[in-house]
């Protein structure tokens, strides 16, 4: 293995040589290891950037929980999962990856999580920007005394944020043309 792919966890290490085979780079232990690369900076990225917005960390998030949270998953995508309003919520997936075999990004306005989000597990939905997404790494919910407009600003801020912050790192680690 190598410098960075020694640094995912174990049970992402698989996961991280699966993206690397549908990325349309050589499948070789380098693209490996910029993709392994990208994926800690992306990592590093949720964390600092959902810290510094006052989101709350947690393992878990039931589907009938009014709050909107944001979630990255295995694959390095991002999830907003807007609060509940009338019934439904506003969801959007964005794949900011190098990955040729998914959506680069979809919204739903009137969306229905398909279970509970926990970490470790794909997010499902029975009406969503996807069927299901793969495993949940991190999720990072708003402050239950926020209104819902503020969530659902404060979660589109932060989306915006990581997808320019994660888009300038695969920009970094692509190999030159």
């Amino acid at each position: 293995m190598g410098e960075y792919l020694d640094q995912v966890p174990p049970e992402i290490q698989d996961h991280i040589r699966q993206i690397t085979k549908t990325s349309g780079l050589p499948d070789t232990d380098d693209s490996t290891e910029m993709i392994a690369q990208g994926w800690l900076e992306k990592r590093r990225a949720f964390e600092k950037i959902t810290t510094r917005m006052s989101l709350e960390e947690v393992d878990f998030f039931e589907k009938t929980d009014d709050r909107g949270c944001l979630a990255m998953t295995w694959s390095g995508s991002l999830l907003n999962i807007g609060p509940i309003r009338d019934g439904a919520r506003l969801a959007q997936y964005a794949s900011i990856g190098l990955r040729k075999d998914v959506p680069e990004a979809s919204t739903k306005p009137a969306s229905q999580l398909g279970a509970d989000v926990r970490v470790g597990a794909p997010v499902s939905f029975t009406v969503g920007p996807i069927a299901s997404s793969s495993p949940i790494l991190k999720i990072a919910v708003t402050g239950e005394e926020m209104d819902l407009d503020e969530q659902e600003r404060l979660i589109t801020k932060a989306t915006e944020v990581l997808t320019r912050e994660f888009v300038k790192t695969n920009e970094d680690l692509e190999p030159d043309a």
